[in-house]
């Protein structure tokens, strides 16, 4: 398990090789690789999409707390535990900056 602290300037992608699909909103994602399923649910599925191209955290933060009802703090400290556990599983890649 990596057990790096994510911060606000690195880099979040994407990784390949994953089918996607919305399925009543929410982001369903499967791995042919691994045969593993992930339900991203609806946040979830909107971080994935910012996620399409290179993004730092406070970005992505920025971005979610205009369109939900969050506190820029809260907001940063759950993105942060959830990027964490994508990539952990391999969902998406962290670029130090």
């Amino acid at each position: 398990m990596n057990t790096e602290v994510i911060s606000g300037e690195d880099k979040i992608v994407q990784s390949e090789g994953f089918f996607v699909s919305d399925m009543d909103g929410e982001k369903v994602m499967m791995s042919i690789q691994h045969g593993k399923y992930y339900n991203l649910g609806r946040i979830g599925g909107r971080i994935w999409e910012l996620a399409h191209s290179p993004v730092t955290i406070s970005g992505m933060v920025e971005q979610l707390v205009s369109e939900y009802d969050i506190e820029p703090e809260v907001c940063e400290q759950q993105v942060r535990a959830f990027l964490k556990q994508l990539a952990d599983e391999g969902l998406v890649q962290v670029s130090k900056s």
